[in-house]
Parts: C-alpha cells; sequence; structure tokens
C-alpha cells in the first residue's frame, strides 16, 4: 500500500477554528472537484516527489520519492518534535481518496502523537466512515461552486459530527444568498451547534478579489438566521507570507 505525498512540513493552522495553532502539516497528493480559485494546484498534478522543509519557515527542502509507504510517511513524521504540535493535519488535494493509507498510517504514530486533524471537502462519507474512529476534528469545507453535492455534504456531516467538527465555505464575489442559507439550512439538520467559517476568497489564478467587508457581514447575518457560532476568518497565512 503506497501514497503519493506532495508536501510535508511544521507550520501555524492559518484557516478556521484553529487559527494560529502549530501543526505538522501532510498534503496527499489528488483531488476528486476542480475548484476554480484552488490555491494548491500542486496537489492535482502527478508527481515522482514529495518535498519536506526541513526547518520550519526556512524553505529548506529536501525532495523524496513517491510514492511512500505509510510506514515511510511515519517515519518522516519523527523528524518534527510532535509533542510541540498540537496536531497533525492531513490535507490535499483530497484526503480522504487515501482512505487505507490514513487507516494505517495513524496507528503507526503511537498512543502519545498529537491530535489527528482532517482537512476535507466533505464528498466522500463513505470513505469518511472508514477512517473517523482515528479523526479527532474534521475540517469540513462546502465548496459553492460547480454542482454542489448536498446529500454527499448531510452523509458527510452525520459522520463527521460525532467528533470534534466545523464547516468552512469560502466565499466567493459571486457567491449568492440562496447557496448559504441551504448551506447553513443543511448544516443546522444536522447539528445547530456546529460552528461554521466563512472565508473571504484570497485573489489567486482566475480569481481576481475579494467579498467586500459589507458583504461578509451580510452572509454572516444571514447564516445566523440557522446556527449559533459563524464566523468570519481569513486565510491568516497568507496574510503572513507563511506556508
Amino acid at each position: 500500500m503506497r501514497a503519493s505525498l506532495v508536501e510535508v512540513m511544521s507550520s501555524i493552522q492559518g484557516e478556521g477554528l484553529f487559527v494560529g495553532c502549530r501543526q505538522v502539516f501532510v498534503r496527499l497528493l489528488g483531488c476528486n472537484l476542480a475548484c476554480p480559485y484552488c490555491d494548491t494546484p500542486a496537489s492535482l498534478t502527478e508527481s515522482r516527489q514529495c518535498r519536506m522543509e526541513q526547518s520550519p519557515g526556512k524553505r529548506d527542502f529536501v525532495t523524496l520519492d513517491n510514492p511512500m509507504t505509510p510506514e515511510q510517511a511515519a517515519e518522516l513524521l519523527q523528524h518534527y518534535d510532535l509533542a510541540k504540535h498540537h496536531s497533525i493535519s492531513f490535507t490535499g488535494g483530497e484526503p480522504l481518496l487515501h482512505a487505507a493509507f490514513l487507516r494505517r498510517l495513524i496507528p503507526l504514530l503511537g498512543p502519545k502523537r498529537p491530535l489527528i486533524f482532517l482537512e476535507t471537502n466533505g464528498t466522500l462519507p463513505g470513505d469518511l466512515a472508514r477512517v473517523i474512529d482515528l479523526i479527532d476534528i474534521v475540517s469540513m469545507d462546502i465548496k459553492l461552486s460547480g454542482d454542489i453535492l448536498w446529500d454527499a455534504h448531510a452523509r458527510f456531516l452525520q459522520t463527521a459530527c460525532c467528533k470534534q467538527a466545523y464547516v468552512k465555505i469560502v466565499v466567493l464575489p459571486d457567491t449568492s444568498d440562496e447557496v448559504v442559507s441551504r448551506a447553513a439550512s443543511l448544516i443546522s439538520s444536522i447539528d445547530p451547534d456546529l460552528p461554521l467559517v466563512f472565508q473571504p476568497v484570497t485573489p489567486y489564478g482566475p480569481v481576481r478579489r475579494s467579498p467586500a467587508p459589507e458583504r461578509m457581514l451580510q452572509l454572516q447575518d444571514l447564516a445566523l438566521t440557522w446556527l449559533k457560532d459563524v464566523r468570519v476568518i481569513p486565510q491568516t497565512h497568507k496574510l503572513m507570507g507563511q506556508l
């Protein structure tokens, strides 16, 4: 069993409820969606090599061969002082495309490992069910572009809410009230206590501008019709110039 990794590094979580927490990031290759605002295009392109930052923030990358076994990935993570990290973030792309790999890798990290943090697009409920017992925190996106997979999101949240979970929505300038209302209503139908984070899109690639501040406040007000905890948090690592 092997999987291709894109990059591994120790950095600061810049999005969602855990902004500022120190994490080891393990970015896995591949995604089942194609979002126009994707800011990690390297996670979509097959590569024979993974890059690993040896010293946090110094960009002193070394390259490693892909694909890797779970045992090789577990050994790689020991390069970092895991005791000083809040969690290990498995991200992508879409990490649940590698559910079997995660199922094997996570127990190899031992009982004293940090929390396991899953960053996911929330469209693969069956694969989440295969690993949910090994996950501590679920950060689930609802992608409000293209064909929105509402039924899959609902089934995913029904499984995810047995752990600490929240939903994140990247807001574009043309994001409509209707889709935000439907997303907030869906979350509320599963658990109205689940936090929702609105993330104004960071201009990248074809996306040239972020939504106006007053628009973010309007959408927050709208979502609070259904939910108790709705926050607006930009990509803080981008503001810092940090990976």
